[in-house]
């Protein structure tokens, strides 16, 4: 891999010092997730000149980030896959179950890929020619992603192996607990 500007600072800095650093970041929105997950450790890869496709924990399963550098639209997109697929079969179960939650989503939204069955959790950040991508919306945009999936694992679990209805697993996956077992 090529030279990476969190090499010159201590891990613990290289998304904390944003303010001091984000004039050095690379303009390019794939070149600043490249350092972004790398300064992360997560294992990556880079799937040609705009994509990288990121693996992670989350609190359920481990969780696919992919980032699309659109550079027309001046876009970068950021999804978020569970690691679960839904099989055509239980797919109409499913659908009420992503309107339930996109319903109460403030931004981004979760979505079925119609060729792996995976559910995801999408957002678009736009940006401008002239302001590139700030390291702190990337982090809180990825922050939210891995959140909302956390969140809403147990519901897509309660609607395709518990046989729960939309309202039902989402209630359900909502209820907060206190204390441990």
């Amino acid at each position: 891999m090529g030279h990476n500007i969190f090499d010159t600072m201590p891990r613990s800095w290289a998304l904390t010092g944003i303010a001091a650093i984000e004039r050095d970041l690379p303009g390019d929105p794939i070149d600043l997730v490249e350092a972004f997950v790398d300064a992360h450790d997560w294992a990556y890869e880079r799937c040609g000149e705009s994509e990288i496709a990121a693996r992670l924990s989350g609190q359920w399963c481990d969780l696919q980030l992919w980032f699309a550098s659109r550079t027309k639209a001046r876009s970068l997109v950021i999804t978020c896959a569970l690691d679960m697929r839904v099989p055509r079969s239980q797919r109409d179960a499913v659908y009420p179950l992503l309107a339930g939650i996109n319903e109460r989503l403030l931004f981004g939204h979760f979505e079925l890929w119609s060729d792996g069955g995976w559910p995801t959790f999408r957002h678009t950040l736009v940006g401008d020619s002239d302001a590139p991508i700030a390291l702190c919306v990337l982090q809180d945009v990825v922050d939210a992603a891995r959140a909302e999936c956390d969140r809403y694992y147990p519901a897509f679990q309660f609607v395709l192996w518990g046989g729960e209805d939309a309202d039902g697993a989402i209630a359900a996956s909502l209820i907060e607990t206190e204390g441990e077992a």
